[in-house]
């Protein structure tokens, strides 16, 4: 087994602008780790915890399922309740935009599940933003838009009632 090398706090800020050219180029395994070494170094630097929720989120179509439950730890560990708000919303908006483009049988009515959740937390996002910020609006919008460009997932989404057996 490997021991991993210590990062120092000195590099913590250039560490997390290479993190995010990383996920600019779409290597998000490589944000993940430079996250992962700052938050050795200071487990609650915020900036960390919320590229590493964004690089797991682009693993999303890999590793689904364990990267989101590993999203929704990082998301109680964020000390604003504006982004924990948002990012719940970007976390069920990328699960859904996942199962759209990579679903299979049943998966219609799992991507408007997730969507309709990710619009519910950008609407609480929405009513803790700070002034200017409109990013959960514009997050929302985009949600709807999906919602509207592919009217068979709230179809798939709505609840059917049981059939009714006569004797």
């Amino acid at each position: 087994m490997y021991q991993l090398k210590p990062l120092s706090r000195d590099a913590i800020l250039p560490a997390l602008a290479k993190a995010e050219r990383y996920r600019f180029l779409n290597e998000p395994a490589e944000a993940e780790s430079i996250c992962r070494d700052v938050l050795e170094v200071d487990p609650t630097h915020q900036q960390a915890l919320v590229i590493l929720l964004l690089a797991l989120t682009d693993q999303f179509e890999e590793h689904a399922a364990g990267a989101a439950q590993e999203a929704d730890e990082i998301l109680r560990r964020l000390g604003n309740e504006y982004e924990r708000a948002y990012y719940s919303g970007i976390v069920r908006e990328r699960r859904a935009k996942g199962l759209l483009d990579h679903g299979g049988p049943g998966a219609a009515a799992s991507v408007y599940e997730w969507l309709r959740e990710a619009m519910t937390w950008y609407e609480r996002a929405e009513a803790l933003r700070p002034a200017g910020n409109d990013d959960a609006i514009l997050r929302w919008n985009t949600c709807a838009r999906i919602l509207m460009k592919h009217p068979h997932l709230e179809q798939a989404g709505e609840e059917r009632p049981e059939p009714q057996f006569l004797e």
